[in-house]
């Protein structure tokens, strides 16, 4: 993740780090290890030196000591942008989360989006924006639409044609100035739906609520865990009679969430609708579909289109 190649502030801990990389990639996974280990004993308070650390000895299956790195982690940032606590619970050494640190999530997108279309689209198949939209032109033309979790626009690309007004919020600044150079949304803002509705930026003086007749969230749901604060933020977006489609990984699971190796989260069909029913928002359409290929294998989702009662 590009967060662990921050520089140390230190050369020689650097030029270590970075021949440890190429014998990671050679193979050569013990010989990376040792070099990890002399640079942070180089510079024992470079969180991202130890969150390496951690990632290579969990390789080795050698957990306990993999353990250790990741609380290293934590100690030295306990903002937890690298997702020390995500790999802990991974590990059996913490409960999963109900989501990650927003400050994580923040990070890895604010890092990955200058290259986040080319490997998301280009490399990886991603079709989830196209396919959520023909599900949702049948009822087009939108008065106002919110995109949440906008990324770099690919959504917002989609349902321009279909709505009047179109709203983006995103956690990552850099994505958000991304998806602004596409020229599509009449309005865009950083906010982190994991928050409640009233520590949200999503409703203000002139952000309204109830204001919108569809909300969209393509590929944002898999960075949370639990849903207990989206789905009351969509209600209060939404309009009566207003769509919200969006997708999820499958969990292949009965109920609930579960944290994958990815650091993303999947999430039960049952799950899903037992918070649709909760929120009063009616199922009209669920697809099962291939969201993307994550190490060359598809990665199976589902997309859902529900209505506001």
């Amino acid at each position: 993740m590009p967060p662990a190649q921050l520089s140390s502030g230190d050369a020689i801990a650097d030029r270590r780090m970075d021949y440890a990389r190429m014998l990671f990639d050679g193979g050569d996974l013990q010989a990376a290890l040792e070099l990890v280990e002399q640079a942070v004993e180089l510079v024992p308070a470079w969180a991202a030196g130890w969150f390496r650390l951690g990632e290579y000895r969990e390789k080795a299956s050698l957990v306990e000591h993999a353990v250790e790195a990741f609380r290293k982690v934590l100690a030295i940032e306990p903002q937890d942008i690298f997702g020390a606590r995500l790999k802990l619970a991974l590990l059996g050494a913490e409960e999963v989360p109900e989501h990650p640190p927003s400050r994580y999530v923040e990070s890895l997108f604010d890092g990955y989006a200058d290259r986040f279309e080319t490997a998301l689209v280009e490399k990886l198949g991603y079709s989830v924006p196209a396919r959520l939209a023909e599900m949702l032109v049948t009822a087009a033309p939108y008065r106002l639409a919110v995109d949440l979790g906008c990324g770099t626009g690919l959504m917002g690309l989609e349902a321009r044609p279909m709505t009047r007004r179109l709203e983006g919020f995103d956690l990552s600044l850099n994505m958000i100035e991304k998806a602004r150079q596409k020229h599509i949304y009449d309005h865009l803002a950083q906010a982190d739906i994991s928050l409640l509705a009233d520590r949200t930026t999503l409703f203000s003086d002139v952000l309204a609520r109830h204001r919108a007749d569809l909300v969209m969230a393509a590929d944002v749901l898999i960075y949370l865990g639990s849903l207990q604060t989206v789905f009351p933020l969509v209600t209060e977006l939404l309009a009566p009679g207003g769509l919200f489609a969006f997708s999820i990984e499958d969990a292949g699971v009965d109920e609930g969430f579960v944290l994958r190796d990815s650091l993303r989260y999947a999430h039960s069909e049952d799950y899903i609708r037992q918070l649709l029913d909760l929120h009063h928002l009616r199922l009209l359409e669920i697809q099962r579909i291939d969201l993307r290929h994550d190490r060359g294998k598809p990665v199976g989702g589902m997309l859902f289109l529900s209505q506001k009662q």
